[in-house]
């Protein structure tokens, strides 16, 4: 499939998406082809999140590196774990905020391939029909954002999910308002997403399973632990061997280790301003990296092996990690 033929794959899905959006009925994860281009059939990806801040607190020099990095990698598309656009999401499809948080930010050569985005609790403060709606895409070719899907790339299938919705507080708290259209009867659309999820990974044939939503399952950072997904998800996870847990949420970069599967949580969310010295204690043998600054992460999809590097403001690698998918050996 050609470039031009997966966005307009990308552009018809995304109009069924988004007419879907609206009204609550149980259907299969929407799935998006994304063939290699790389003659090993490998995949290089670049992962941010909470970034949407007009530049500020840098995000435009977090970006430059990004661009520069890409451009090293041969990047072949860029994940965002949510909260895309501070503080109250979208206000419409003609918000400033879109082209000055997005557009006029990554302008980079190698990070004008094909993002894949989720929502995050501040996505969710704003309009979400406007993050999800096809306009956006007309005015940046590059932008996709949904609530949960799936992109197949071959080798390694990506499961976007959408984990606002699972958190107890933003539906019993009134400090801040949130669009849940899409959303309500809850139980009814929870109890969907977790089938869908839990159905898509029992028959995928990839050889890396990769999941990943805006919050956190595991993590040392200020919001800790996400109880509801460690309750209602991380089961469905560890009983389908999935690879990598990739999350934002937290304004850090973290890797945590599973004692219980090959399981890896890892939190890519300093995109923009992160919180220093926010960290709380966590057993030495799961955590194996912490940073409470700005910065962004990098996969990088072989058949046999999977690394995980991350990057800080400056563009200089502060932790990195590799497991060969056979033999279990992590480095």
């Amino acid at each position: 499939m050609t470039t031009m033929e997966n966005k307009i794959h990308t552009t018809i899905l995304l109009v069924v998406y988004t007419v879907a959006a609206t009204v609550h009925v149980a259907a299969e994860l929407q799935r998006f082809e994304h063939l290699p281009t790389k003659a090993d059939g490998s995949f290089d990806i670049l992962v941010i999140g909470d970034w949407g801040r007009r530049g500020l607190y840098n995000q435009s020099n977090v970006a430059f590196q990004m661009g520069k990095i890409g451009e090293k990698m041969d990047v072949d598309f860029i994940l965002s774990t949510g909260d895309n656009f501070y503080d109250d999401g979208l206000i419409d499809v003609e918000d400033s905020l879109f082209d000055e948080s997005f557009t006029q930010i990554y302008t980079a050569t190698s990070l004008q391939k094909q993002w894949y985005s989720v929502l995050g609790n501040h996505d969710y403060r704003g309009n979400v029909l406007a993050q999800l709606s096809p306009v956006l895409s007309q005015k940046d070719s590059k932008w996709l954002c949904l609530r949960s899907f799936i992109v197949d790339s071959g080798i390694v299938e990506l499961f976007f999910v959408d984990t606002t919705p699972f958190q107890d507080k933003y539906f019993n708290q009134t400090k801040h308002t949130y669009d849940w259209r899409g959303v309500l009867p809850r139980e009814e659309y929870l109890s969907n997403v977790l089938k869908e999820v839990d159905t898509a990974l029992k028959e995928s044939s990839a050889t890396w399973k990769v999941v990943i939503g805006h919050h956190t399952i595991f993590s040392a950072g200020h919001h800790g632990n996400t109880q509801e997904l460690v309750d209602q998800l991380l089961p469905i996870l560890e009983a389908n061997h999935v690879d990598l847990y990739i999350n934002g949420h937290d304004h850090c970069l973290q890797h945590i280790s599973s004692k219980n599967s090959q399981l890896q949580f890892l939190t890519s969310g300093g995109r923009s301003k992160a919180w220093k010295g926010d960290v709380n204690q966590w057993d030495p043998n799961e955590m194996k990296f912490y940073y409470d600054g700005q910065g962004f992460m990098t996969l990088r999809v072989t058949l046999n092996e999977i690394g995980v590097a991350f990057f800080d403001v400056f563009g200089e690698i502060i932790h990195s990690w590799r497991t060969l998918k056979y033999t279990h050996m992590d480095s």
